[in-house]
């Protein structure tokens, strides 16, 4: 039997990172995702306890974490659960509810701010038509990044990830560093008169 070894959408076979100045970027692909749809009729589900967001909202719970994707649906997120079937162990929680295995058609890269909200604020206004004044933690939301739709997710102040589809990885891992680049250029050059 042949082996066969596993890469990641950046075609490596350890993910991703980089730092530029405040900011670090990292590529996640231990990251479990699964498309939860609640069918007609039935009531909002709860999964592991999970009590899904609203509309442009984010929430996380013990090791899971969902954000809204359209009405009655929502992406299920699962911290290093990529290898394991957890589309079944989600069906299982929410048996009224369509599920999807999504883990495989997406990219994830996080980014965190070393020095509090301002380099991520620049990145995202750098990268995305947001309202990053109102785009506090727990907004989540679809957006275009260099022609490419994503998600966009403020996790905490320091904290925000990009979901893009797996396809369009290399790309977005470099909007995403051209931009940190950008910021920590900016940066520099507004603290040396």
């Amino acid at each position: 039997m042949t082996d066969l070894n596993a890469f990641t959408a950046l075609a490596a076979a350890q993910p991703r990172r980089a730092a530029f100045a405040a900011l670090d970027i990292r590529e996640t692909p231990e990251l479990a995702l699964a498309s939860l749809a609640r069918r007609r009729g039935s009531t909002k589900p709860a999964p592991f306890a999970l009590h899904l967001p609203e509309p442009g909202r984010w929430v996380a719970g013990q090791g899971v974490a969902a954000f809204w994707v359209s009405p009655d649906q929502w992406m299920i997120e699962a911290e290093g659960r990529a290898e394991e079937n957890f589309a079944a162990d989600l069906k299982q929680a929410s048996p009224d509810c369509t599920v999807t295995e999504q883990t495989d058609g997406w990219t994830v890269f996080e980014i965190v701010s070393r020095s509090g909200a301002a380099p991520i604020e620049a990145l995202l206004s750098k990268l995305v038509n947001i309202d990053v004044a109102n785009f506090g933690p727990g907004s989540a939301t679809r957006t275009g990044l260099e022609d490419i739709s994503c998600f966009v997710i403020r996790r905490s102040k320091t904290h925000v990830a990009v979901l893009g589809a797996r396809s369009f990885a290399g790309s977005l891992w470099h909007a995403l560093e051209t931009a940190a680049q950008r910021v920590r250029e900016n940066a520099t050059s507004s603290s040396n008169p």
